[in-house]
């Protein structure tokens, strides 16, 4: 995004230039502030007859109707030993991501404080609401390679609400964090949930062409009663190949107890191939194949013999109408093993859809 700074430096050479200096520009502390707005139109040839698509997808999830998928308007504050995020956010993204959190929060996109706690290093403590470490897609859809988002995506954190210490290292290469959170895409714990979650962030890049990462969650997202362990990993490499030409390899791997104290385990699990081509400075084309198999409904329940075991596949065009200002339009389509879509009343094993958006930022 691009983003509008105030700074005390600024403010201070405005009212007297002669004191103004380039040190004090490098040092002084500052406030930036963004906006981002996505609408879109998503045309589902199964015509679901409330407009309401997939119970597995949470961007881009009305049919047949011009919506907002995401509404943003941020704050951000840096100096050199604090930094905080506060973001606000209206749309069908918020709608459906934060239908179980509480009334007053459900518009809270971010909200967190981050202390250095290293004279000499990039050691930082960070609390509050905060995007997830986990995955290789974020809920800004510009900043994505497809136009909607992967199974993988939809079906793991966008956000997360804890605590976590990050260390940089020096060069820049390697990003490692450990994390405290209250769960599994969550702001308030679920009622009866007394357990504390863990994660990990591990990225490396051996060159400015290469990124190579791997994310864990642990932790139990139900009741105390009905405890159940989760683990999952993700794990991804994102490849500048050529000038024009970039692919991302993911894969994520979840197991949860089938009941609690259990040592038997639900197994979860999906890999992606996305591949872009950007023709010159304004066109660019895209795809995604995925997978996602989850046989035993701990994500994705469809109550059929074989669960969600699904491909997807899509294709999309973008064009850079203005620096900041971009349409796109993506063909998506669902095989599943078993009859899982609905279409005039009877069950259906695909699924295709065409979405466009136009997305400004600023």
């Amino acid at each position: 995004m691009k983003k509008y700074i105030i700074t005390s430096a600024v403010l201070f050479g405005i009212f007297f230039p002669k004191a103004q200096s380039s040190d004090s520009l490098k040092t002084e502390n500052k406030v930036t502030f963004s906006a981002y707005a996505e609408l879109f139109y998503s045309y589902d040839f199964n015509e679901p007859a409330n407009h309401l698509r997939q119970n597995f997808l949470y961007s881009y999830n009305r049919h047949n109707e011009l919506n907002l998928n995401l509404g943003l308007v941020k704050a951000n504050y840096q100096s050199e030993n604090l930094r905080a995020n506060v973001a606000l956010m209206a749309g069908t993204y918020a709608q459906d991501n934060m239908a179980a959190e509480q009334e007053a929060l459900r518009y809270v996109n971010e909200a967190n404080v981050g202390i250095k706690i290293s004279k000499t290093k990039n050691l930082w403590i960070d609390a509050g609401i905060m995007p997830s470490h986990i995955g290789w897609e974020s809920a800004i859809g510009k900043d994505n390679v497809n136009l909607t988002r992967s199974f993988a995506a939809e079906n793991s954190p966008y956000f997360e609400t804890g605590a976590k210490v990050s260390y940089t290292s020096d060069n820049g290469k390697w990003f490692l964090s450990g994390l405290v959170l209250n769960g599994w895409q969550r702001i308030a714990k679920p009622e009866g949930n007394q357990t504390i979650s863990f994660g990990h962030q591990v990225t490396y890049k051996p060159t400015e062409k290469i990124t190579l990462n791997s994310s864990s969650f642990i932790g139990n997202d139900k009741s105390k009663a009905e405890k159940r362990m989760r683990y999952f990993h993700d794990l991804y490499g994102n490849f500048q190949l050529t000038e024009r030409f970039s692919a991302l390899l993911g894969f994520d791997i979840g197991a949860e107890q089938k009941e609690k104290g259990s040592n038997s385990y639900n197994i979860w699990y999906t890999p992606n191939v996305l591949m872009k081509y950007q023709l010159d400075n304004k066109w660019a084309l895209a795809g995604r194949v995925e997978y996602y198999n989850d046989k035993n409904g701990v994500i994705i329940s469809t109550k059929t013999d074989n669960g969600f075991q699904t491909f997807g596949y899509s294709l999309n065009v973008d064009y850079a109408i203005l620096k900041n200002v971009v349409f796109r339009t993506e063909a998506r389509g669902f095989t599943s093993k078993d009859a899982i879509f609905m279409k005039n009343d009877e069950m259906k094993q695909g699924n295709f859809f065409i979405t466009t958006s136009l997305a400004a930022w600023f």
